[in-house]
């Protein structure tokens, strides 16, 4: 974390909320990252987004060290993501209620076919497992370079990297998933 992010978090603390937002922008995509390969669901991982910084509003004074907070944020989001799932188990519990016979007569056919959407739901998923499975160290800068599309300096704002270091990472990290996934297809196949 840079000083001007420490100072930055000294301000939050002391009511500034210009420099409360400026955290935000600063460090975002890096919970979202890390809800995001947790869920796979984007609009999930987005109201998780939400709750965490709601929680982190609140609690920004009791944050004794400025310079931890980006694992301090990843951990509040890490507590509102097992609350969340938590509380989903709680309502699967109760069965949905029950639709009439005719309610499959008034369903839209999407464009995919159900068996594209299938192959592409499997993918999706078999390519987030093994992202989860890969060392800390490359998960993040995979994710948000390739699932969220972050351009390198926002990468390198969001670790606290330098251009070379990121850059190896990626190298290193894609190398790594490719390996991974050959393996995982020569399985399936």
């Amino acid at each position: 974390m840079t000083n001007g992010d420490t100072d930055l978090v000294r301000q939050a603390q002391a009511g500034d909320r210009l420099a409360f937002e400026e955290l935000v922008r600063r460090t975002s995509r890096l919970v979202y990252a890390r809800l995001y390969l947790e869920t796979g669901d984007r609009h999930w991982a987005e109201d998780l987004l939400q709750e965490t910084w709601l929680l982190a509003f609140r609690g920004l004074s009791k944050l004794k060290d400025p310079g931890s907070l980006r694992g301090w944020l990843l951990t509040i989001a890490q507590n509102v993501l097992a609350e969340a799932v938590r509380r989903q188990a709680r309502l699967k519990r109760t069965p949905p209620p029950r639709a009439g016979c005719d309610a499959l007569t008034r369903v839209t056919c999407p464009s995919p076919s159900p068996e594209q959407v299938s192959e592409q739901a499997e993918t999706r998923g078999q390519v987030l497992a093994v992202l989860r499975s890969l060392p800390e160290e490359y998960r993040l800068p995979l994710t948000l370079r390739y699932i969220l599309e972050a351009d390198y300096e926002t990468i390198e704002t969001q670790l606290g990297l330098s251009n070379g270091s990121l850059r190896g990472l990626l190298n290193r990290g894609l190398k790594l998933l490719r390996t991974r996934l050959e393996g995982l297809n020569g399985k399936l196949q």
